[in-house]
């Protein structure tokens, strides 16, 4: 309207703080207890936490609309309760029960959801790449306006089929935003001693691919990144590459003690760059109360408490299990 003000945009609204608190929150909470119940004995085979990261998909995922498809690797819990899928079903799966969105059968790295368009939760490194440009370039093929967000990290991001995806991606213009997690050390070893080239968003210059390097521990700054990217994909203008600098505090699964990186390094990054306590900052700054932050946590909390609860209470997938899901009829497939 004439007169009116612009908006400054580096204003970020009590709502959306409030929002991204909650969200990064939850997913915080859920792993710690999925950390612990790690240690109980209640969760089997391979766990990778999220916890450190959580402004990456909370950002992003802040910015897409309906019907823009999530892949990614195996550190996936976080990328699922940020598309809406349920904290208990999220659960009962790192559990192996029948509730679970995989019904016991995926496990922590193999869970899927169409209702939201999550597309895995895939357990062999990079896998996904290729998988999200498939969806990118169904999109294209239908014409409609949907973007692909495929996740992958620093170290996925050598693997040979990302750059053919990269090839792929260019060369037919598919609306897919690759998005490299980069907490910086992999598996346990540092990019520094992994990558000639370390800026890794630089990895699609000779596909003629834009890319750019994001605060990953800046939820507004990642959310400013992707609405750019989207729009970017949306107009038709083919493959974007967004590089998250992150860092998770845990090591790379539940098994790796993470002694090949200093104490005062996680510590340091814990106490100066925290996701969540950023937001946590900007909101006592902005007058939110400090009680109304605690009520938020415990009501987060009891969130957690119940999908743990119903994680043991849910009961195992019968045997029968074993042969469904195996092969899906032409017929049902929607080929």
């Amino acid at each position: 309207m004439a007169g009116e003000k612009a908006k400054d945009p580096s204003v970020i609204p009590r709502e959306d703080d409030l929002a991204a608190y909650r969200e990064m929150l939850l997913i915080r909470r859920f792993e710690e207890k999925a950390g612990q119940m790690y240690g109980m004995g209640l969760i089997g085979g391979f766990c990778h936490l999220y916890i450190g990261q959580e402004a990456v998909v909370v950002g992003l995922l802040g910015a897409v609309v309906e019907g823009d498809q999530i892949i990614t690797g195996y550190r996936e819990h976080g990328h699922m309760l940020a598309c809406g899928m349920d904290p208990k079903g999220v659960m009962a799966e790192l559990t192996g029960r029948e509730g679970g969105y995989s019904k016991g059968k995926g496990g922590s790295m193999h869970m899927f959801s169409i209702e939201k368009n999550f597309y895995g939760g895939h357990g062999i490194v990079g896998a996904q790449v290729p998988i999200g440009t498939g969806l990118g370039f169904a999109n294209k093929y239908r014409g409609n306006k949907n973007v692909a967000l495929a996740f992958f990290g620093d170290g996925a991001a050598n693997q040979g089929q990302v750059y053919e995806s990269f090839n792929m991606a260019e060369l037919w213009s598919l609306p897919v935003i690759y998005v490299i997690e980069n907490n910086q050390y992999a598996m346990g070893t540092s990019i520094a001693r992994a990558s000639a080239q370390t800026n890794l968003s630089k990895r699609g210059v000779s596909f003629n691919i834009p890319g750019e390097q994001v605060d990953g521990m800046d939820v507004h700054a990642v959310r400013a990144s992707g609405e750019k990217a989207l729009a970017w994909c949306r107009a038709g203008k083919g493959p974007y590459i967004l590089e998250m600098m992150t860092y998770r505090y845990r090591g790379h699964s539940m098994s790796d003690p993470a002694k090949y990186r200093a104490k005062e390094e996680v510590n340091k990054m814990r106490h100066e760059h925290d996701p969540i306590e950023q937001v946590r900052v900007r909101l006592l700054a902005g007058g939110t109360s400090e009680e109304e932050l605690k009520n938020i946590d415990k009501e987060i909390r009891a969130i957690v408490a119940e999908a743990a609860e119903f994680a043991q209470s849910s009961p195992e997938p019968d045997p029968s299990e074993l042969w469904t899901d195996v092969v899906v009829p032409y017929e049902t497939a929607g080929i």
